[in-house]
């Protein structure tokens, strides 16, 4: 209720502002607010969209009424819908969000300044032409000859309209409830009234007077182009607004209740039987209008009831406050309408098109739609946006140059049949036997390139050249002879794939294989002898360079035999992190991503479903998809420093852990939580060893949620947890194995793991893990006999 009265307070001005810069009937607009709120509200698939007369149709139908009257507008306006139905029907939504949003943006910025400079003409006391350049030639005949009355009403309007919203104080936070809109309307209504100012007014005709849709009258290609342009304008700006509405909605406040995404095909036919209803009953073309879908949302709506009854309250005011409507100047309205039209010109929306480099095709189909008009504007922008991707398409900068003995050759840009020819005459330059370095930065290469490349590169190195590719080149490699005397292991990256890899993979069949040596941004050696395969036991991960032994070798002798951190470890020098980091993403990309991406496509599509909380320490010796045998979207992972779970409350508790609980718990719907400790843990080990006093560092600041386990371990009074079949090694373990259990009654603390558990939806789990051991336990028994007890393989279900 309170939403939708929002939002009538705001489309009750709108739509009377915008029907009078369209030169329709004032009526026609109530009649697309009212069939906006109540159809598309119905029908459409946004909850949360409002739909109405918007001011990105303002020109669009303006130029329909001047070219073919009200009646075959409206005749237009219910084609237009029927071509939304069909759209709808063939599921192109998606398809229609493929324009580039800088030919969108400088769609809505033209048509932005054309309302604009149209209601300044109003503003100053006078009448608009019926194109911008019009509009722009009487202004200054325009500004001689003012109308006082009107350019204060318009002033006092536009002034209410900016300072409202920054009223200070808890005064002007109550006061800013009421929208600006309506607050600088009315203000200037009854100025104008309190005054006695001669100004012209609200004309609202006997609705038995109003002009419904006629057939349409004029030419068969003008008409085609007109209901083309009206379903285009309609259609992405429902459509974008709907995807807006989606991000308004993941980014409001406060748990609320669950609101599906917008079914974008649905919205498109929701749209389509407004549009027909609307231009059926004499109304403007309908569209989901971004002002009163965001105070919707922001007012705290929660389903389209709130669309839905504000377009009830619309009719309502329309049969009953037609004498307080007819009071409103029509120089407020006009300020009004030109302070949206002003708005459509985001700078925002320019500093994004910028830093993206479309700012040439945002400013040609902006002046476009100024200067030509809608349609043509769009059109010409969509030249625009495709000549200048061809041209970076084509546009590729080969250069070469020597550095200490290395040959450079740079590739920038993308690598197709027409860069051949000068990247053959840059690979040329190379002198035989040299060291090669080939960097290629572009994100695509064709098979005229790839050929032309591999040839070379195979000559060279039987020159006695090395070549070394590097670059931002996932998916596709160079491959370099390999040396076949021993055969490669099984998912070795240099392993010939099969028609099935390739298949799962997404490759094409004659895309060249991965190869260990391709741009693996480490160099050719990186992974040379690496034997890290995806889904294969996890052993000696690291892979150490093989010649990184040799160089540590040369840089210590012998006193480096012998150093390991453990059994297996290489005895090479690591690498710095970065390097670490870079191959293991390329591991990652060149074995594993096939594997998997069907599965992270779908969980992409279908969003997280976990069904269990994990809770354990951020010990990196605790890997949880390795011990639960779990894969992608099985887990809901919260990891910290003790597997600690502070307890709620305004003093103790701690909101990250607080909020990933309550996010399980309510939002994902997680079956079972489980709170894993496990052997040798420092923060357990700082526990024990921890003094009072001493600097309150962020660590003794966290750990002091461990304490309450502390203390249960020196009351005697409780009995200890203890391991099936022996008793705990020592002081640390004890206090790991109580600590899982003080944590779960911590757990039980929080409101909605209570709740869960009263309902019998949730179950707790404690586990205990001796990484030494690779040994997993799982606490059993009642409070005063607790038993970690192994989880053997005979266990398991079959």
């Amino acid at each position: 209720m309170s939403a939708s009265i929002a939002v009538f307070l705001i489309a009750l001005p709108l739509s009377l502002g915008i029907a009078l810069a369209t030169g329709a009937p004032l009526q026609a607009g109530l009649v697309a607010a009212a069939v906006g709120g109540l159809v598309a509200g119905r029908i459409g698939g946004s909850a949360l969209q409002v739909s109405g007369p918007a001011a990105g149709l303002t020109v669009v139908t303006a130029d329909l009424i001047q070219r073919y009257g009200w009646r075959t507008t409206c005749a237009i306006t219910v084609l237009a819908g029927l071509a939304q139905i069909g759209l709808g029907c063939l599921r192109v939504a998606r398809t229609a969000l493929a324009v580039s949003p800088a030919i969108v943006h400088g769609m809505l910025a033209g048509i932005g300044v054309t309302i604009a400079v149209a209601q300044l003409h109003i503003v100053l006391g006078g009448s608009p032409q019926s194109s911008v350049l019009s509009n722009l030639r009487a202004l200054p005949a325009q500004l001689a000859h003012l109308a006082p009355a009107s350019v204060a009403v318009s002033v006092l309007t536009l002034a209410l309209l900016l300072l409202w919203p920054r009223l200070p104080g808890r005064t002007g936070q109550v006061l800013r409830k009421v929208p600006a809109p309506l607050v600088a309307v009315a203000g200037a209504t009854a100025t104008a009234a309190l005054t006695g100012l001669s100004l012209p007014k609200v004309d609202l005709p006997s609705w038995r007077n109003h002009a419904l849709a006629g057939l349409p009258e004029g030419p068969a290609l003008g008409l085609a182009a007109a209901v083309l342009t009206t379903t285009l304008v309609c259609s992405v700006q429902s459509l974008l607004g709907a995807i807006a509405v989606d991000k308004l909605v993941a980014s409001r406040p406060g748990p609320g209740l669950h609101i599906h995404r917008s079914d974008l095909n649905r919205e498109l036919l929701g749209q389509g039987a407004a549009n027909i209803v609307s231009g059926t009953l004499g109304g403007l073309p309908v569209a989901g209008v971004a002002v009163r879908s965001t105070a919707n949302v922001n007012a705290g709506a929660v389903s389209r009831n709130s669309t839905m009854l504000h377009g009830v309250l619309v009719v309502v005011a329309a049969l009953l406050m037609v004498p307080a409507l007819e009071l409103i100047p029509l120089a407020s309205l006009a300020a009004l309408v030109m302070a949206v039209g002003i708005r459509m010109v985001s700078l925002n929306h320019i500093r994004t098109v910028t830093r993206h480099r479309e700012v040439l095709v945002y400013a040609v189909t902006t002046l476009g739609v100024v200067v030509l008009g809608v349609l043509q504007g769009v059109a010409l922008g969509i030249a625009v946006a495709v000549a200048t991707a061809l041209h970076r398409l084509t546009r590729t900068r080969i250069t070469h140059d020597e550095q200490e003995g290395t040959h450079h050759v740079q590739v920038r840009g993308q690598l197709t049949f027409l860069a051949v020819p000068r990247l053959s005459r840059a690979l040329h330059l190379v002198p035989q036997g040299a060291d090669v370095v080939v960097e290629l930065s572009g994100s695509f290469m064709d098979h005229a390139a790839y050929e032309a490349l591999q040839d070379w590169q195979k000559t060279h190195i039987a020159q006695g050249g090395t070549v070394e590719l590097t670059g931002r080149r996932a998916g596709v490699r160079i491959g370099e002879p390999e040396d076949l005397s021993e055969p490669p292991a099984i998912g070795d990256a240099s392993e010939p794939r099969t028609e099935a890899a390739v298949a799962d993979s997404g490759a094409h069949p004659e895309d060249p294989p991965p190869s260990a040596h391709g741009t693996d941004p480490a160099g050719p050696l990186a992974s040379a002898g690496c034997r890290c395969r995806p889904w294969t036991p996890w052993r000696n991960h690291q892979c150490e360079r093989p010649s990184a032994g040799t160089r540590a070798g040369q840089r210590s002798g012998a006193g480096a035999e012998g150093r390991q951190d453990g059994p297996g470890a290489a005895s090479a020098v690591p690498e710095p992190g970065e390097h670490q980091l870079v191959r293991g993403i390329s591991a990652f990309q060149r074995n594993t991503a096939p594997l998997v991406r069907g599965e992270l496509a779908r969980l992409a599509r279908e969003g997280q479903r976990p069904t269990q909380l994990f809770l354990t320490c951020a010990d990196s010796r605790v890997v949880t998809s390795m011990i639960t045998s779990s894969g992608p979207g099985d887990l809901f992972v919260v990891r910290n420093v003790g597997n600690l779970v502070p307890l709620p409350g305004a003093e103790s508790g701690d909101d990250s852990v607080a909020a990933a609980i309550e996010y399980a718990v309510d939002v994902l719907q997680v079956r079972s939580i489980t709170i894993c400790g496990h052997s040798g843990c420092g923060a357990m080990q700082a526990l024990l060893n921890s003094e009072p006093g001493g600097a309150r560092t962020p660590l003794k600041r966290w750990l002091r949620h461990g304490l309450p386990s502390l203390e249960r371990m020196a009351d005697d009074s409780r009995p200890w947890a203890r391991l099936a079949g022996r008793r705990p090694a020592d002081a640390v373990e004890q206090l790991c194995l109580i600590n899982v259990i003080e944590q779960l009654e911590h757990l039980r603390a929080h409101e909605s793991v209570a709740r869960a558990l009263r309902e019998g939806a949730l179950e707790l789990h404690g586990m205990y893990f001796h990484v030494g051991e690779a040994q997993a336990y799982l606490l059993a028994g009642a409070d005063e006999d607790r038993v970690f007890d192994h989880v053997r393989e005979v266990d398991l279900p079959a």
